[in-house]
């Protein structure tokens, strides 16, 4: 049990957070590209990215796992990424300060969701298979994630070089 719901019913509410926070991360990124601030998808990124961090350290665990320090890697970007855009408003340095925090947080969601789907979804397993308790491995998951990161160093740099917000409430 964790918060009251079976371990099944609360990994469903984690991966549901995640996935919530993937779609309106990935709306966000792109309005970053066409300089357009999005708060209220923003706000929803933000707050999910950060709830499925936390949450992921209730699941029941013996030892810190590389997931652990991915979360905690990840809420020190958000926190960063929430005083730069909420505090201090994009001001000069705050611009980029925020979109390359924010973005790798939302890289951090997408590089955990590719490995678990290739764990969780049998024609991906079958491509790379994991060995218990290592993650999935071999070159079709390391081309996958290759191209993951590719995409949001590609996507991020873009966002720095284009995104001038006009005003951000």
């Amino acid at each position: 049990m964790v918060l009251g719901l079976s371990l099944p019913a609360f990994t469903l509410v984690h991966v549901i957070i995640s996935l919530i926070g993937i779609a309106a991360g990935l709306v966000v990124m792109f309005g970053l590209l066409g300089s357009k601030s999005m708060p209220g998808l923003t706000a929803i990124f933000l707050a999910f990215t950060i709830l499925t961090s936390a949450t992921g350290f209730l699941f029941p665990f013996k030892e810190l796992l590389p997931s652990h320090i991915i979360g905690i890697i990840s809420l020190v970007l958000l926190a960063i990424a929430c005083v730069a855009l909420y505090g201090m408003k994009l001001a000069g340095v705050w611009r980029p300060v925020y979109i390359v925090t924010a973005m790798i947080s939302l890289y951090f969601n997408v590089f955990v969701l590719v490995i678990q789907s290739f764990l969780k979804v049998p024609a991906l397993a079958a491509l790379a298979p994991a060995v218990a308790p290592a993650p999935p491995g071999g070159p079709v998951f390391a081309v996958v994630q290759g191209l993951v990161l590719v995409f949001f160093v590609v996507l991020t740099v873009g966002a720095w070089r284009r995104f001038k917000p006009m005003a951000f409430a």
